[in-house]
């Protein structure tokens, strides 16, 4: 009896981690672009606003979920390491010195989708369902 409920346990707790695995955001750029991998420094720059281009030189144009997404929270915990406050406050900062703007943002994961693959200088994330062939993940290293 012992064993079944250890196995049931075991059971519950991999279908939980699956769930949180393919929950997980991805970054992705047009199909069209030809960069595959980028350095996680390189990312949060690019979406901190510390950097415009793309580690093969071109132009980079970031692409942000609004904060109410269920990706937002997720992208910045998992890549950049921070929380939806502490990005608010260094746009906050930021916007009040002059010195940047935060990357103009889209209402939902589709709306992603649609917004970088109509533009091969744009990066962004999402959840894995709405990945289709106009996209290509970038590796984070």
């Amino acid at each position: 009896m012992k064993r079944k409920f250890l196995a049931m346990g075991f059971g519950l707790a991999m279908a939980s981690w699956l769930a949180t695995t393919w929950a997980e955001v991805v970054v992705v750029v047009s199909a069209e672009n030809t960069n595959e991998s980028m350095s996680r420094s390189e990312l949060t720059d690019l979406f901190l606003g510390r950097r415009y281009q793309f580690p093969d030189g071109a132009p980079a144009v970031p692409i942000d979920q609004r904060e109410r997404s269920q990706a937002y929270p997720e992208f910045y915990a998992e890549y950049l390491g921070q929380t939806p406050a502490q990005v608010r406050a260094h746009w906050s900062r930021l916007i009040f010195t002059g010195r940047g703007r935060p990357p103009h943002s889209v209402p939902n994961g589709q709306a992603m989708a649609d917004a970088v693959a109509d533009n091969p200088r744009a990066i962004g994330y999402l959840h894995p369902d709405h990945l289709d062939d106009r996209l290509r993940v970038v590796q984070i290293e």
